[in-house]
């Protein structure tokens, strides 16, 4: 062989190694010119992986014929290159044909094929080949599931790991990270088992099956579980990326000082933070030392030259409340991508700074970046009175042609109140995504056109567009909202025929919507056929029985909650404004002072105007109106209507000398309302002073505080 192609050959492939692709082509015409060289299949299959990189379909088709003419094709590696240029060029039809002029496809080959199969549409294809093949390795098997989950046909994936375990193919930690990838909170118990064999088969010592086993953990969330694979895997299996998923996943839980923790752990095994970590963390800073710290070390490290490390570092002061600061890295920032100069607008936005905001926008266009949907969307949250403006900007910048603009357009203006606008711009979008259609129907009913609302969800529909998780909350919702039974129950059968049945948020929105019916037999059937209650879902149950009278049911469901073993749920503000009333309604004195005791002592959570309004209204339903006074005037800045909730237990009670001092206090609070003269003056005539009862009336009168005269659709 000549030497000289042998130095050109390494050369060639020097350049394509390197990813400069134009370099091995035009050296490839180099050789190809020269009066003494000729291309060999080296060359060729080198400058064809090339052209592939560079999805140059016309070159590539020169040099095939190039092979052809020069009998090269019989080479394997120069036609698994020519399949690997066609796959590159999404053209299945030269992928098959090529394929099947190969005399002896190797597992390449295969491989090259079943990838493009699946990657290109024609997955049951692929599958027929995979059952036709001679020998079939793991390699085969994974090329197979990874297009498969790659393409969303994730069931299809499952389904061939299950066949690869049951005709004893051995999986290998590609296959395991694989599977492991698409395991969300429905397939909780496919992913332990895999889990499971991931031990038995000793692939737990694989890093990248280590950081899917964690990634997949915490999307349960279920950190406990996470950090136990952390800690049961050697410290010589964990890399940068492990470190990433355990601090990334502890930061979307909000354990933010525990991600902080491993940020500093990871440092000291010798693992130097990467660009995600740092972006990871600086979200997970509430302190401004923490904040000064993770900049300085990013700084130190050369990362803040990254900019989407140096637009986390904006977010992350303007988080600690240090808007100077975040003003700093901005302007700082030598290269300002369209997400930092829309960071920057949004914590303008968020400070109700409508000029900064308006001032940062026109330099970003100055800059030579459009608007996209979020910088639109951050202009909007600044101003409600430039929405007719910014709708001009979106139609000369033809934001509402793209749906993802039109999409985020929608749901800007329904939050804004701007309606109209929203269903011009809805109307006009010709391609309408799910996420268009779910951003119209939650505006509608966000904006008290409920019934509208729902009226789209059946158009939708009939659109043969299948609704997600969000489209079956947000109409469930709307059905709890207006009571409508019949519609409801409809969209709890379609749930409970697709495969979201066991999703957590619709099992609530179930709860809240049977309650809100009058059913409540059919949300605690909800409730108890629910696999995974978060708090949401206690918090609903508790407040359904509340709603029905059921206290006793009620506080019960507390008490089940605090014990469950399942998902570890504690109780929230929410729990506890649910169980008090509960107890309130039922006049459950002892449970009531018992819940609220817990909730200060046990769990630390302090109380807030809801909590203490609930059990001042127990006191006073109950009589203990002393007992309610005194918890007033301990020091409590009072809310209006926890003296309302006593002062309907003084006029329930006949408390005359309690009733005098809660009236003085509103009447300071809610000058002259007509409603506590009506109280007081009821007190004072159940208590025998019809004198004094008649001078609050008359003093009622003269100050112009008239009762609201009531109505009856009942005409004489």
């Amino acid at each position: 062989m000549n030497n000289e192609l042998i130095n050109l050959n390494c050369m060639l492939a020097k350049l394509t190694k390197s990813q400069q692709y134009t370099k091995t082509l035009q050296l490839f015409h180099q050789i190809q010119s020269s009066q003494h060289l000729k291309p060999d299949q080296y060359t060729l299959s080198t400058t064809l992986t090339a052209t592939a990189n560079l999805r140059d379909i016309a070159a590539g088709k020169q040099l095939h014929s190039h092979v052809i003419r020069s009998g090269f094709k019989l080479f394997p590696h120069v036609s698994n290159t020519l399949l690997f240029l066609y796959t590159k060029s999404k053209d299945l039809v030269s992928v098959k044909r090529v394929f099947e002029e190969i005399k002896y496809p190797d597992v390449y080959s295969w491989t090259t094929l079943l990838s493009a199969c699946t990657n290109l549409g024609e997955v049951e294809y692929a599958r027929q080949l995979l059952d036709e093949m001679p020998q079939r390795n793991n390699a085969v098997w994974n090329a197979v599931i990874t297009g498969c989950i790659d393409n969303g046909y994730l069931d299809i994936a499952i389904d061939l790991f299950k066949r690869m375990h049951v005709l004893g193919i051995k999986h290998d930690n590609y296959s395991f990270a694989s599977v492991l990838s698409l395991c969300c909170l429905e397939l909780i118990d496919f992913g332990s088992q895999v889990h499971a064999l991931v031990v038995k088969t000793g692939f737990l010592a694989r890093a990248s099956v280590t950081n899917a086993l964690i990634t997949m953990y915490f999307s349960f969330g279920s950190d406990i579980q996470a950090y136990k694979v952390f800690e049961e895997t050697e410290d010589a299996v964990h890399d940068q990326i492990t470190y990433n998923a355990m601090i990334a996943g502890l930061v979307s839980i909000g354990r933010d000082e525990h991600a902080f923790e491993m940020f500093k752990t990871m440092q000291k095994v010798g693992l130097d933070p990467t660009e995600r970590t740092f972006v990871s963390v600086m979200s997970s800073c509430d302190g401004e030392r923490a904040a000064i710290q993770v900049h300085a070390h990013a700084i130190k490290t050369g990362f803040s030259d990254f900019s989407c490390v140096s637009n986390a570092a904006v977010n992350m002061y303007y988080n600690c409340r240090d808007l100077q600061a975040a003003q700093m890295v901005f302007e700082m920032l030598k290269e300002k991508d369209r997400v930092s100069w829309n960071t920057m607008i949004t914590c303008y936005a968020q400070e109700n700074l409508c000029g900064d905001a308006i001032l940062t926008y026109l330099q970003m266009q100055q800059q030579g970046f459009q608007p996209d949907e979020f910088t639109i969307g951050s202009l909007l949250s600044a101003s409600d009175s430039m929405v007719s403006m910014i709708l001009a900007t979106v139609v000369k910048n033809g934001l509402i042609s793209k749906t993802e603009g039109a999409n985020a357009l929608i749901s800007t203006l329904c939050k804004h109140n701007a309606i109209e606008e929203a269903w011009s711009i809805f109307s006009e979008t010709s391609f309408k995504n799910l996420i268009t259609w779910n951003s119209m129907i939650s505006g509608l009913h966000l904006n008290g056109s409920s019934e509208h609302g729902l009226y789209l969800f059946s158009k939708m529909l009939a659109c043969d567009l299948a609704p997600d998780v969000y489209t079956l909350s947000i109409v469930l919702n709307i059905c709890a909202s207006i009571s409508d039974f019949r519609h409801g129950k409809e969209i709890h059968g379609y749930i409970l025929i697709s495969n979201h049945s066991q999703e957590t948020s619709l099992g609530n929105a179930l709860i809240a919507l049977y309650a809100k019916c009058g059913v409540l037999d059919w949300s605690i059937k909800v409730f108890e056929s629910m696999i995974n209650k978060d708090v949401v879902s206690w918090n609903s149950m508790i407040s359904a029985y509340a709603q029905h009278g059921r206290g006793e049911e009620a506080v019960s469901c507390f008490g089940s909650m605090q014990k469950s073993t399942g998902m570890k749920v504690e109780p929230d503000h929410t729990t506890f404004t649910a169980a008090l009333t509960a107890c309130s309604h039922a006049g459950l004195v002892d449970a009531g002072i018992e819940i609220f005791n817990s909730m200060v002592n046990k769990y630390g959570v302090e109380p807030r105007v809801d909590h203490f309004s609930c059990l001042v209204d127990l006191l006073g339903r109950a009589g203990y109106l002393d007992e309610a006074e005194n918890l007033i005037s301990d020091g409590l800045k009072v809310h209006s209507s926890i003296w309302w909730n006593l002062f309907s237990g003084c006029a329930a009670h006949g408390d005359l000398r309690l009733g005098r001092i809660v009236a003085g206090f509103l009447l300071d609070v809610e000058e002259d309302k007509a409603e506590v003269y009506i109280v007081l003056a009821n007190i004072l005539a159940d208590s025998g002073h019809w004198e004094e009862a008649e001078d609050v009336r008359k003093m009622m009168r003269s100050y112009g505080a008239v009762k609201q005269p009531g109505y009856s659709w009942i005409r004489s």
